[in-house]
């Protein structure tokens, strides 16, 4: 397969070839948005992130790359923390299926995105075939949590937050450990901010899970 010449989001810098191989790049041009000439088919994609690991891309409905370095080591260790205490609530109630930061859910406008960590019920999860589970996840998460790292800007995090309610999120949390704040998200509402909250009790889709804050303000 021949390479996709892609360009950076400022056209000064050189042409990249994104032949499936590493971007050889310092860390310091991280993050970066990158244009493909042509879209990336969902197989070119994942050959794109696998070749590419372990930085995490996402890829907008118009075809751009969104490059994110790893997650550095306390925020790894907290989202760590995020998806465990959901994992555990799902082994304990018996019912959902838990997302980490290394699932990738797709669109049908073809946004692929990470959320840091997420929800999805038994009964959607167990309508996908064999196959839909070992790829993309093709339905939109009922809950979702973003941790703001050091490098991600306000205002994209909080984008990203309405980007996940606008494809059908039920309930959504950011949580900012350098604000120290977590922002609730419900439909058709503003964001409820609280101010280093103890504990965020789960509602909705989630009722009965809860999270322990004090890990995430350290």
């Amino acid at each position: 397969m021949s390479a996709v010449p892609i360009v950076w989001e400022d056209e000064s810098q050189p042409e990249l070839s994104a032949d499936f191989g590493p971007l050889l790049l310092p860390s310091a041009f991280f993050p970066l948005i990158l244009r493909p000439s042509r879209r990336f088919t969902e197989e070119q994609f994942l050959r794109f992130c696998r070749a590419n690991e372990p930085l995490r891309i996402e890829q907008t409905a118009e075809g751009e790359l969104i490059v994110m370095t790893p997650a550095g080591n306390r925020t790894g260790n907290k989202e760590g923390y995020i998806f465990r205490e959901i994992d555990l609530w799902v082994e304990r109630e018996g019912k959902g299926f838990a997302l980490n930061s290394n699932i990738a859910v797709t669109f049908p406008d073809r946004n692929f995105r990470m959320p840091d960590a997420g929800w999805v019920s038994s009964d959607r999860w167990n309508s996908l075939t064999d196959k839909q589970k070992d790829g993309f996840l093709p339905i939109c998460p009922e809950f979702i949590v973003e941790l703001r790292s050091p490098s991600d800007r306000v205002s994209e995090i909080e984008a990203k937050m309405e980007f996940w309610m606008e494809k059908g999120v039920q309930l959504g949390w950011l949580i900012d450990p350098l604000r120290k704040l977590a922002m609730i998200y419900r439909p058709g509402q503003e964001p409820e901010t609280l101010l280093q909250p103890e504990t965020l009790a789960g509602e909705g889709p989630i009722a009965g899970f809860s999270l322990k804050m004090q890990r995430l303000w350290e």
